[in-house]
């Protein structure tokens, strides 16, 4: 049997590279859609709706299903559901890339999103099962964090390298070496691990987890992207009703899919807490970022995701660093502290105007980025290590549920805030020579000003997009202040709660001593009592672990 503190080998950082790629392609399913959404509206001519559901189908499901997928990891076997998983997802994006209707598309979508959310939780899962070295655990960690910000940047990319050379299918199968590679490896190179206690998977929570995930995410997408709306709210005021029946249920079954003591413990708690306000802080930075160099300076979408590539090296020196200092400095301070890198992040991001260089916007966006990721890598071990290993799986699928849940009201409460912002400045100014209903026309999004000018000749156009970029950047300058404000009161709450929160080398030392002591015969510890001269017991009481 493995001991608990031994050091993790080649053959567990070569199976650690193999974990990467569902990660990768995961997340890059997310964004790759955007570039192909052209070409399959011109081949398969789908409805405004349709559209719709099929960019958001995928991203959807996997948030909905990630806690059940990590409850049921922990039941059959992380590395089987992996497995089955990866079958799954290389099987259903060939069906995609070969769809022949709108309804079909958005199908395969939807199953896309089924077999990923039995990727993320069970890669994350395994992690804990293969590094039990509290330092390369870490290491491990920021590179599965990493990995998963590099395939959201990536996703665009690729999508626009494939699709100037092949038909808008070839961006769905990219999956399928990676796929069939981590099938034909995934067995030899990944440990099984499973709670042989665990009962049957509870159905009705598994279905009360996926309706109060899918309908506040719906709601606040909606409210993001149209504005507040009856419908809009009374759904999230229903995901939150059922949210609350799935928490109650919890309590009182025998194999709940949560097990909600873990949140009485404070690093587990505050982890969870802190992932959401991250990412909060990176999708909002992200959407800026993207509009910005898009909009404002006018670049193609290929050109601007190759230019956001160039925070990588900044991004990985600092985790390098904060991974030498997690020896060191305790979690908390270190949490704050990566949550003030990104707090310098917007501030530089909200001192952009329309005639700034690109490197400022670049700098801030990767101080944002860099800051978080520090962060969700400590929280991720966090997690990981407060749960019991049989309970990892769902342990690490509540965090990435948060995460997703962050990734929506980041783009629902920043974007709310320069879109309030910017409909404002475009009311107010005075457009010489702009007919009226352009002008409203371009109150919405920069992106509207933007196709109304190219409509317009001369002066008038150039003077309704110079306002426009002026005032998306003003826009932008207000949401980046708010994530400041938003970030700084996290990074003093965090690390006031997380501060007695020990170095994870100085915790596994203790848990280890105590292992020992509770193992120890009940001979031993009479010998070292009356050795010290102590009074011997009649019944010596084990050491209670956990």
């Amino acid at each position: 049997m493995t001991s608990p503190t031994a050091k993790a080998g080649r053959k567990e950082w070569i199976a650690l590279t193999v974990l990467l790629l569902p990660l990768l392609l995961v997340s890059m399913d997310m964004g790759v859609l955007y570039f192909a959404l052209p070409f399959i509206s011109e081949d398969l001519e789908p409805t405004a709706p349709q559209q719709l559901w099929m960019m958001d189908v995928y991203g959807f499901l996997l948030a909905g299903l990630l806690i059940t997928m990590g409850a049921l990891g922990d039941r059959i076997g992380r590395r089987r559901l992996l497995l089955i998983g990866a079958a799954a997802f290389g099987a259903t994006s060939v069906a995609a890339s070969f769809a022949n209707s709108a309804e079909m598309l958005i199908a395969t979508r939807a199953l896309l999103g089924v077999a990923g959310a039995t990727l993320m939780p069970s890669t994350l899962a395994l992690i804990r099962n293969m590094f039990h070295d509290p330092a390369q655990r870490r290491t491990a960690i920021g590179v599965w964090t990493a990995a998963l910000t590099a395939g959201a940047t990536l996703g665009p990319v690729a999508g626009g390298l494939l699709l100037d050379h092949f038909w808008w299918g070839s961006a769905f199968l990219l999956n399928v070496p990676a796929m069939v590679l981590l099938l034909a490896v995934g067995p030899f190179l990944l440990p099984e691990f499973k709670d042989p206690a665990a009962g049957r998977l509870d159905l009705i929570s598994a279905g009360l987890s996926l309706v109060a995930v899918l309908t506040v995410i719906y709601g606040i997408k909606e409210i993001a992207a149209e504005g507040v709306a009856p419908l809009h709210v009374i759904s999230i005021a229903v995901g939150l009703v059922v949210g609350f029946l799935f928490v109650r249920r919890q309590r009182t079954i025998a194999n709940p899919l949560i097990d909600l003591e873990l949140f009485r413990n404070r690093a587990y708690s505050a982890s969870i807490a802190v992932n959401v306000i991250a990412s909060i802080a990176l999708l909002g930075s992200a959407l800026f970022n993207t509009q910005y160099m898009q909009l404002v300076l006018g670049m193609r979408p290929l050109e601007a995701a190759l230019w956001s590539l160039t925070v990588m090296p900044v991004i990985m020196v600092a985790l390098t660093v904060s991974g030498i200092l997690a020896k060191r400095v305790r979690p908390g301070f270190l949490i704050g502290a990566g949550l003030l890198l990104s707090v310098a992040g917007f501030l530089v991001m909200s001192s952009a105007r329309p005639g700034s260089p690109l490197v400022l916007v670049l700098a801030g966006a990767g101080l944002v980025a860099a800051g978080v990721l520090i962060a969700t890598t400590l929280t991720a071990e966090m997690v990981l290590t407060a749960a019991p290993p049989e309970r990892a799986g769902a342990a690490g699928a509540t965090s990435e549920t948060g995460s997703e849940l962050g990734g929506a009201l980041g783009i629902a409460i920043l974007g709310s805030i320069a879109d309030a912002v910017y409909g404002r400045d475009m009311r107010d100014a005075t457009l010489d020579g702009v007919p009226t209903d352009a002008a409203n026309a371009a109150n919405d999004t920069l992106a509207a000003a933007s196709a109304t000018a190219e409509r317009l000749s001369g002066r008038a156009g150039d003077q309704l997009l110079d306002t426009a970029r002026h005032a998306f950047t003003h826009g932008m300058q207000y949401a980046t202040l708010g994530g400041a404000v938003l970030l700084t009161l996290a990074a003093v709450v965090a690390t006031v709660v997380l501060r007695g929160v020990p170095i994870a080398a100085d915790a596994e030392t203790r848990a280890e001593t105590e292992g020992e002591a509770a193992a120890e015969p009940e001979t031993d510890a009479r010998v070292r009592a009356q050795a010290a001269g102590l009074a011997v017991p009649v019944e010596v009481e084990p050491v209670p672990t956990r």
